[in-house]
């Protein structure tokens, strides 16, 4: 017994820890600082107080949201389109706490931001990893870089459109691109065509039925195919398996 506990790697320090946190997010970290950078010049051609990118990155911290918040600030969208839009596009981070090792994180502040600073690329970095390397500080630092990045490229992003000698044209539309290559990559298989057809019958009844709250009545009804969409398919199975 004293030899084989004599063969076992003494634990990390907390100095590892934070360490092995810092390269977890170098991958991550080269997909969000352009992302925040994008941000930073996507507020300060809206026309919007410079100050915003700052709050949305330390304030909300997802990034898909925040491009689309800046877009929706900068169009006066109404409060209750807004707090639907962004209900139904973060929505699936309900989901991730059932799964991410938050009990891994030591309890108060710690626990509370690394639920706070639960992005998709966290989720992925730390759900993925095997049990015995995971560790609150490690977690939590992790989360932290991953944060400084988006926040640093945003303000970044503010520097260079400082000093751009005119607004670059079609520059918005980066955040379309963003959601279509979203989009593109959620439908991979045939299996996901009838959720696509189901966003544009969507899109296409609320602009002729609610022109001037198109969002709103598209995510709503979405909402409502979707959900009816997964009924008949349980309905389905249900049938199937009887039938055997």
């Amino acid at each position: 017994m004293q030899s084989t506990r004599a063969q076992l790697p003494p634990p990390a320090t907390k100095r590892d820890q934070i360490r092995a946190g810092i390269t977890d997010s170098f991958g991550v970290g080269i997909g969000i600082f352009p992302l925040g950078i994008a941000l930073g010049i996507l507020v300060a051609q809206s026309g919007l107080p410079w100050w915003i990118a700052p709050a949305l990155s330390v304030g909300i911290f997802a990034g898909s949201v925040e491009l689309l918040l800046v877009s929706m600030l900068a169009a006066a969208t109404p409060l209750l389109t807004v707090a639907v839009a962004v209900f139904a596009v973060n929505f699936r981070h309900v989901f991730y706490a059932l799964s991410f090792p938050i009990t891994k994180v030591r309890k108060g502040l710690p626990r509370a931001y690394a639920t706070y600073a639960m992005i998709d690329e966290a989720y992925a970095t730390y759900v993925l990893m095997p049990p015995e390397r995971q560790s609150s500080a490690r977690i939590v630092t992790g989360q932290l870089m991953m944060q400084s990045y988006w926040v640093v490229g945003g303000l970044l992003g503010l520097g260079i459109a400082s000093v751009l000698p005119a607004p670059i044209e079609g520059f918005e539309f980066a955040l379309v691109a963003l959601f279509i290559v979203m989009t593109l990559d959620a439908v991979r298989s045939r299996r996901e065509i009838p959720s696509v057809l189901l966003a544009g019958v969507s899109v296409g009844i609320a602009m002729l039925a609610a022109p001037g709250q198109t969002m709103l009545v598209a995510l709503i009804l979405y909402t409502v195919l979707l959900a009816a969409r997964y009924a008949l398919g349980q309905l389905r199975a249900k049938g199937a398996g009887s039938d055997e």
